[in-house]
């Protein structure tokens, strides 16, 4: 798969990306490498990363534990004392392999430590491909917050590893493939409708599709990096997922969901915003219920449940004075940004979700 270009950094796939770190990791230009890994990556990824990666420099692995509720600044501070006293200085360059948490914390700590260091990503999961790894948002949550502390700085390269993908159980697949569907929602019909008949795609299908679903979100974060304007189309079921996903991380009555499914849901309830005001006719809402919920389980909501997540909402990173902004569906692939909705029209969004 050809090469994708970003602002200062490059997108390389599978043996091209091996090819670029030999080419990278040189004596010269950096003194040790250190791999930051969770407790699967380092199971099922890391043997596989570490015989394909050609490197005179020190390795050193680092190790944190999986799960979002370790996406914070506890973790930070263990990895910042982990850098320090294995001997990290300025020439140190950081790879981050891994989901979306590793990318995430990762790219946080290396941004941060001794005023910053290189860091690489190499994700391993789907939504990590074309999501969590691309665009520079490195951060960790606030409590139950998702995202509050953090830095847009790019890495110095991303490494598509398409393999990865076969260390994956479904529900993972099915969390990645939220992104996607999203990246054609916002901004190409004919991506989205690429998604109508998964049973047609094969595995050289899913990889021209990320492939296409990377250079979607490329183009829009090399348009706005600062997320000052179109970058904020990226939000689209964001606003209320994220919601949804602190409020089923912290409620230990409740099954957590990963990152994909809460978008997932988030998705079907602002597209019914959107045909509230008039944004999106009934017929492409209707289109979108009824693919996503084909692919995903439906959530079940009781009225307190909905009034927390409503609650939860005035603390989304991106409001502006005070006032929940969402990223709303024009019609399929295209987007309108700074729109507000006020709670009447998301109970009426959660009461169509749950009656369908």
């Amino acid at each position: 798969m050809q090469t994708i270009k970003a602002n200062t950094y490059s997108v390389f796939f599978n043996e091209e990306g091996y090819s670029y770190l030999s080419s990278l990791l040189k004596p010269t230009s950096y003194s040790k490498i250190f791999i930051l890994v969770d407790e699967n990556t380092s199971e099922y990824c890391l043997p596989i990363f570490l015989a394909n990666l050609a490197t005179e420099v020190e390795i050193e692995i680092i190790e944190i534990e999986n799960g979002e509720e370790h996406k914070n600044i506890e973790t930070c501070l263990q990895l910042w004392h982990s850098l320090t006293e294995s001997g990290g200085d300025r020439k140190s360059i950081l790879i981050n392999l891994g989901g979306g948490v590793v990318t995430d914390l990762g790219g946080f700590v290396a941004c941060t430590f001794k005023r910053g260091i290189d860091f690489i990503n190499v994700p391993t999961t789907l939504l990590s491909m074309v999501d969590a790894s691309i665009g520079g948002k490195n951060g960790v949550d606030l409590g139950q917050l998702k995202n509050q502390i953090g830095i847009i700085r790019e890495p110095k390269a991303v490494i598509v590893v398409s393999s990865f993908l076969e260390t994956l159980p479904q529900v993972e697949m099915r969390s990645g493939l939220a992104e996607m569907l999203k990246h054609g929602l916002i901004y190409d019909i004919k991506y989205w409708n690429k998604f109508k008949d998964l049973s047609a795609l094969n595995s050289e299908d899913l990889e021209g599709l990320i492939h296409q679903s990377i250079e979607i979100k490329n183009i829009i974060v090399s348009e706005d990096l600062t997320e000052n304007g179109i970058r904020k189309s990226l939000n689209f079921g964001h606003t209320l997922g994220h919601a949804i996903e602190s409020y089923f991380l912290e409620n230990q009555s409740k099954t957590k969901l990963l990152h994909g499914e809460a978008v997932a849901v988030g998705m079907i309830l602002e597209s019914h915003i959107s045909m509230q005001k008039d944004l999106l006719s009934a017929e492409q809402y209707q289109e979108i219920k009824r693919i996503i919920k084909d692919i995903y389980d439906l959530i079940d909501f009781d009225e307190n449940d909905i009034e927390k997540i409503i609650e939860l909402l005035i603390y989304d990173k991106k409001n502006e004075f005070g006032k929940i902004q969402f990223a709303l569906l024009n019609e399929i692939g295209r987007c309108k940004i700074n729109e507000e909705a006020d709670n009447q029209l998301i109970y009426n969004a959660f009461k169509d979700y749950k009656a369908s």
